[in-house]
């Protein structure tokens, strides 16, 4: 069977100086980039003007509502900070509303700790869920995050578990967005 490719939109969730989020998104995009069932929109909140209050009409959530609502799936490039996600990026998800709904979304997380991200992808679990967004089982996760560069800065250093994880989620996701998309051709979500 014949499918046409799934649009996701890799949102960079930092926003803060001196971010490591560009070089998870790069080697990231890198994976998506492999793959011929894929088209990837980048959304890196350090360009993206965020609305300044929850007005769906203001300019910044006008602008942003076609390329979130073509998505056909999500993929957050996420650091945790403060044992959560950036607030930037809970600026953005609370937003929008149904240009995230029925829809799958995975999670890429980091941190300098060994938790790796981990508590702001269960955050962003529990948000996406009052969505009725489907979180991918299966993450991507840096844990002690500078350990994964080299002395030249490149990163990753050793990319194969993290490229394994990275297909992992990514066949679930692909699964997921076809499935859900296939759904509401034939029946429109109404949650």
């Amino acid at each position: 069977m014949s499918y046409q490719r799934i649009r996701v939109v890799v949102v960079v969730g930092s926003a803060r100086d001196g971010r490591l989020a560009p070089d998870v998104a790069r080697w990231f995009a890198g994976q998506t980039d492999k793959r011929d069932d894929l088209v990837t929109d980048v959304v890196d909140l350090s360009g993206t003007p965020l609305p300044a209050s929850l007005d769906p009409d203001v300019p910044e959530a006008v602008a942003l509502r076609p390329r979130l609502a073509a998505a056909d799936a999500f993929v957050f490039i996420v650091p945790e900070y403060n044992r959560s996600v950036p607030g930037p990026l809970k600026t953005l998800i609370d937003s929008f509303n149904s240009e995230w709904e029925a829809k799958p979304v995975g999670f890429v997380g980091y941190g300098l700790s060994m938790a790796g991200g981990v508590r702001a992808v269960e955050h962003l679990r529990q948000i996406f869920a009052e969505f009725h967004s489907i979180g991918m089982k299966d993450t991507v996760s840096f844990p002690r995050i500078l350990d994964h560069y080299d002395s030249e800065g490149r990163f990753p250093v050793d990319p194969e578990g993290a490229n394994a994880a990275a297909k992992v989620m990514l066949d679930q996701l692909v699964w997921w967005a076809r499935a859900l998309r296939d759904a509401k051709e034939r029946r429109p979500y109404g949650g």
